[in-house]
């Protein structure tokens, strides 16, 4: 039977003009971080079975892609439920892994702790344009810091990264989970519906109010409090005055630390920003994973249906591990999103130093291939981008290539090595 040539589904093959785009996002996001302060940590892609299934992820937790137990501990024969088989599985996210490298070496780590780790994940998701199976993930993380500090520090970094790479029509969306449950109880909904209230609400972009007061009320709610639900989000501005207004609609049900933090970082972030882009009090803003406990956001850009950023603060993660909760706060850049947008748009990666090619004929002595790779030693310490390749039959097309790929000189180099043939 044949090999297969094509790569799993839902994984893909990496060709090298957009490894060069890749290589350079990732050492630019590096740089930004490093200059907020961020230290690089890294995790295991294999996470235990137990964290991974802790009821923290959300959906991701129904497409984890799960390992079996090796040698004599996998027995098949005797397996009753999953457990007697699987014990491991490849990490959906980066911030479950973080939880528990935190639990395990807080003693060791600054506090807080600003926490930047890039890696692959795994989802057994259905692939579709920007999503894969197998992707990279990008996060930044403060850990103990309770203060709006930690979400004006990650924004700022964030948008900083962005700029970086020429993005200008984008957008950070914001809202605080404390905000959603305040407007929830204000309108009459029982908490133990919350997650279901917030399921529908995440549907406004796509369905519209109409619909979404439809479902509202398949729970089984009067019209009057889907109403005073939906009116609220109608009169709410989305700026700052929005946030006092909530502040002073939702009185008891919304704490004044909730609207005064909020305010505090769209404030704090209008003034200290590095590049054009908007910051925007979005109370319909969800996000989906269980595990957040207050401020959320997400960036979306004009040209991009989606968002290719997004995060929030989970300050009941690390707790779970410990028995002590620890504020937390992280923010994740849709790596594989954004690195589509810049080969959509044509990106290219700035150049450094010069790019030269020798191109060796097959009667070359070896006395000219050591003067070769001497001068080729010489390019590569003044800062070139050196290549040697043997000399093809068709050696225009060969050059035509070359230039294709960024090389500025191309050098023919002969039995007579002093004969330089351009």
């Amino acid at each position: 039977m044949a090999l297969k040539k094509k790569p799993v589904t839902g994984m893909k093959d990496m060709m090298p003009k957009e490894m060069e785009i890749r290589d350079h996002v990732i050492q630019l996001i590096k740089e930004t971080y490093k200059t907020f302060g961020f230290l690089s940590m890294e995790t295991p892609c294999v996470e235990h079975i137990e964290n991974l299934c802790s009821r923290q992820g959300g959906d991701n937790e129904k497409l984890i892609f799960k390992i079996l137990k090796r040698g004599e501990k996998l027995k098949l024969h005797d397996a009753k439920e999953e457990g007697d088989l699987v014990d491991g599985g490849l990490r959906y996210d980066l911030t479950v892994p973080l939880a528990r490298y935190y639990a395990n070496h807080a003693n060791d780590l600054p506090s807080p702790f600003k926490a930047m780790q890039i890696g692959n994940v795994w989802r057994a998701d259905r692939p579709q344009k920007g999503r894969f199976r197998q992707f990279v993930q990008c996060d930044i993380d403060i850990l103990g810091e309770a203060g709006s500090l930690a979400e004006i520090e990650l924004i700022l970094a964030t948008t900083s990264m962005l700029g970086k790479l020429n993005f200008k029509n984008f957008t950070v969306n914001i809202n605080d989970r404390n905000i959603l449950k305040a407007m929830a109880s204000f309108s009459g909904f029982k908490e133990e519906d919350y997650d279901e209230v917030f399921i529908i609400l995440d549907k406004m972009d796509k369905i519209g109010a109409d619909k979404v007061a439809e479902e509202l009320a398949g729970l089984g709610y009067e019209k009057e409090n889907v109403d005073r639900y939906l009116k609220l989000f109608d009169e709410a501005a989305e700026d700052v005055s929005g946030i006092r207004y909530l502040k002073k609609k939702l009185g008891d049900h919304l704490s004044d630390a909730t609207a005064d933090s909020m305010e505090m970082i769209i404030s704090s972030v209008e003034a200290a920003k590095d590049c054009a882009f908007n910051i925007r009090f979005t109370p319909t803003l969800v996000r989906g994973q269980s595990y957040y406990t207050g401020t959320i956001f997400e960036v979306t850009m004009d040209d991009f249906g989606g968002s290719v950023a997004g995060g929030g603060r989970y300050d009941k993660m690390i707790g779970r591990f410990t028995g002590q909760d620890t504020p937390a706060c992280g923010f994740s850049i849709g790596f594989e999103r954004i690195v589509m947008l810049l080969l959509e748009n044509g990106y290219q990666v700035p150049k450094k130093g010069v790019k030269k090619a020798y191109l060796l004929d097959k009667k070359l002595p070896k006395e000219g291939i050591l003067k070769v790779l001497a001068q080729a030693k010489e390019d590569r310490e003044a800062g070139m981008q050196v290549l040697i390749v043997n000399m093809k039959k068709n050696k225009k097309f060969q050059k035509e290539q070359l230039a294709a790929d960024g090389y500025e000189e191309v050098q023919e180099c002969y039995a007579e090595v002093n004969d330089d043939r351009r």
